[in-house]
């Protein structure tokens, strides 16, 4: 017996059936609803980078300022941003702000600095729930926390990554 030849062109009709479509759908909308969530985190992840960038930068300066003035400051002038930047001042992408904090030197202390970075006001990194907040002392001790306010519990392990 001779087999029969099976080919596209004659097949009585042509095209996707109303269920192979809707499967394809399924599969689209299934992956979509994993990689949307991925790709979000993904996204605050990067931001979290522009504020821990700017927050150390600052530090920086903040150090390099003490080594020729005996002193820190808290004008972003005196830093070496130039223009109208004056603290608290927009980094990076437009997603967070930093600020600084500058205390006096108290006997037997020297003198000390906070530089801090939070979220802008309606900005989606509020969204993100577990790193609003960072910040680095004089010390070098890094600190983030899930509320803007700087309060909590400390999540630089997770933050500072």
């Amino acid at each position: 017996m001779k087999p029969r030849n099976f080919s596209f062109a004659t097949r009585p009709w042509s095209g996707f059936s109303l269920i192979e479509l809707m499967i394809a759908v399924a599969i689209v909308a299934i992956l979509a609803a994993i990689a949307f969530p991925m790709y979000t985190k993904q996204v605050q992840h990067s931001r979290r980078v522009d504020a821990r960038t700017a927050v150390l930068d600052i530090a920086g300066r903040e150090e390099r300022y003490l080594s020729t003035n005996s002193s820190y400051t808290n004008s972003a002038a005196n830093l070496g941003y130039t223009g109208a930047a004056a603290f608290p001042m927009t980094v990076g992408s437009g997603y967070y702000q930093v600020n600084v904090t500058v205390t006096a030197a108290v006997p037997p202390l020297g003198p000390t600095y906070t530089v801090f970075a939070i979220p802008v006001a309606g900005s989606p990194q509020l969204n993100d729930l577990a790193c609003q907040y960072f910040s680095v002392t004089n010390t070098g001790a890094q600190f983030s926390s899930a509320s803007s306010a700087g309060g909590g519990a400390n999540t630089a392990a997770i933050c500072w990554q």
